[in-house]
Order: structure tokens, then sequence, then C-alpha cells
């Protein structure tokens, strides 16, 4: 039985909210200190570690985009370092991926991500930057548009 506690306020959730972020903070950093990009993208734990399985790679917009998912939360400027990074050095090859449906995943979790926190005012606006990500995010949605299969009565899918 589920018991609703009526009395509880958004303040009263700050402790776990803070424990919340230090915690992920540790484990992104952890993630970033020992993963090898070699090795693909880390999907799956075996016995606590992250393995990669080369058939997908959709997690690696989670990977980066936690980190600037984290800066958000946190305002810890080593996140954005590190999010922004990952994202010029690792995730060219999935804006114009034809190949897979895991464009949200990986484009908008750091692209998307990233124009975001711009066009809030939370990181400084730069134009060229802008214009990367918002080109990034519109080949990556004309990828998917291209993938509609259409089945009649202007009903379709993407495969």
């Amino acid at each position: 039985m589920i018991e609703i506690l009526n009395d509880v306020t958004a303040k009263d959730l700050l402790p776990s909210i803070h424990r919340l972020f230090e915690l992920s903070g540790q484990k992104i950093n952890l993630l970033q200190r020992s993963w090898d990009p070699g090795k693909g993208t880390p999907v799956f734990t075996v016995q606590g570690k992250y393995t990669s399985r080369g058939w997908t790679e959709w997690t690696q917009g989670f990977q980066f985009g936690s980190a600037l998912l984290q800066y958000d939360a946190t305002g810890d400027e080593s996140f954005l370092e590190m999010g922004r990074k990952a994202t010029v050095n690792y995730m060219a090859t999935h804006v114009s991926h034809v190949g897979v449906h895991d464009h949200g995943f990986n484009n908008i979790s750091t692209y998307g991500n990233l124009l975001r926190l711009m066009r809030e005012g939370r990181i400084p606006h730069n134009e060229w930057e802008r214009h990367f990500y918002e080109l990034a995010l519109k080949i990556s949605g004309a990828v998917q548009a291209a993938r509609w299969t259409d089945i009649g009565n202007d009903c379709g899918y993407i495969y």
C-alpha cells in the first residue's frame, strides 16, 4: 500500500536531492575516468562494470548528456566542459546515422541540452556554437523524417 504524505514540501526534499546529485557526479566522473572510448559505448553492466555491445550506441548520448544535466543542476563547470568536449569529439557520427531510431537519446541529450543551456543564458552565447548545435539537430531531425514509413490514411512510423 502506498502512503501519501501530503505535508511533505519541496524544501523537505532538498537534502535528498543534494545527495542524489553528489552521487550522480561521482558516477559520471568514475565512468569518464575508467571508460575507454575505443571499446565503444557503455551499454550494459556485467558484474557491476559497464561493457559495450557493438550493435547499439544509443547510450552515448546519455553518457555525455548526463554530464550536461549534472552541470545544469549543480553549476559545476567541470561537467559542462566534460559534456561539451565529449559532444564535439564523439557525437558527430550520431547526427546523420540513418540506420537507427536513437537520435533523440543521442542528439537531444547532447546538442539539444547545449543549445537549451545557451538559450536559457546558463552558458555564454556564442553564435558559432549555437549554429553548430542547431545544425546537428536539424540534420538529425531530417534523417528521422526521411525514415518515415507511410502506411496510409496519414499514418506511419519511423522504422
